[in-house]
């Protein structure tokens, strides 16, 4: 075997190796990795129930039902287009309100509800997740203000706002 069959030969070793490494850290991971999803991706139907996601958008206002004594909340998370119906047993943030940005993570039941086992709300007044922001943008209902920008309340989605122009 010559030199450079030689070192060919441990090139493929070591790319087989790694390609079997890198397959064996996905596969793990598989179980671990969250996908952002907004209540439009999920009204069409693009998420099976018992996938762990997360969800993000705003409080509807008006959602919010507390029972067993305040253990067990429900509330819908909207982007203004669609909602979804999203039941939490916990302790909420203390910054969760309804018509703030919040984003929950859990997995949606094959009723439709989404089972959230961790609900995050915006930490300060200025702050929305990025993936509300993009979602909200792609909506039509976020406007750029003077401290990162803001939902506009009642605003109608971007497709019935082009229609009008």
């Amino acid at each position: 075997m010559t030199r450079k069959q030689r070192r060919l030969v441990l090139i493929a070793v070591a790319g087989s190796v790694l390609a079997v490494a890198v397959g064996l850290t996905l596969y793990g991971l598989s179980g671990q990795i969250a996908l952002f999803k907004t209540p439009t991706e999920i009204a069409e139907g693009t998420v099976e129930p018992g996938r762990r996601l997360r969800i993000g958008g705003l409080v509807k206002e008006g959602s919010v039902v507390k029972a067993n004594g305040g253990a067990t909340v429900s509330f819908a998370v909207t982007d203004t287009v669609n909602d979804v119906a999203v039941t939490y047993t916990g302790l909420l943030p203390d910054l969760f309100r309804e018509g703030q940005g919040v984003v929950a993570e859990g997995a949606l039941g094959p009723d439709g509800r989404f089972a959230a086992d961790t609900v995050l709300a915006k930490h300060d007044e200025n702050y929305m997740p990025k993936e509300v922001v993009d979602s909200l943008k792609a909506q039509g209902v976020w406007q750029e203000g003077a401290e990162g920008g803001a939902p506009v309340r009642g605003a109608a989605p971007a497709a019935t706002t082009s229609a009008t122009n």
